[in-house]
């Protein structure tokens, strides 16, 4: 059975940073690539960053140089930081498993998300 789960998420100041975490059970690292999604509010599903098995990165451009996903292949999990918060980073943070990087509908599995709040 596939599980994914996040964690990490929370309230934080402008400037401010977060790691969230997402531990992948039933699947490999090495074949399937984990994308982390984000909804704000009243709007779509985007990816925010992309993490695939031989350690290839996408991130979308506006959290480039802020944000940094990786992995811990011996644990199974998927790390992404996110450094100087602003407000447009608000929202849940979905980890998300499929063949390749890309759209929301080509995931085959999905945590359930962690809240993320960026307010003064």
């Amino acid at each position: 059975q596939v599980q994914l789960v996040e964690s990490g998420g929370g309230s934080v100041e402008p400037g401010g940073s977060l790691r969230l975490s997402c531990a992948v059970s039933g699947l490999s690292l090495n074949i399937y690539a984990i994308s982390w999604f984000r909804q704000a509010p009243g709007k779509g599903r985007e990816t925010a960053a992309c993490i695939m098995g031989e350690g290839v990165t996408y991130y979308r451009d506006s959290v480039k140089g802020r944000f940094t996903v990786s992995t811990d292949n011996a644990n199974n999990t998927v790390w992404l930081q996110m450094n100087s918060l602003k407000p447009d980073d608000t929202g849940v943070y979905f980890c998300a498993a499929g063949i390749l990087c890309g759209a929301a509908g080509g995931m085959d599995y999905w945590g359930k998300g962690t809240l993320v709040i960026v307010s003064s």
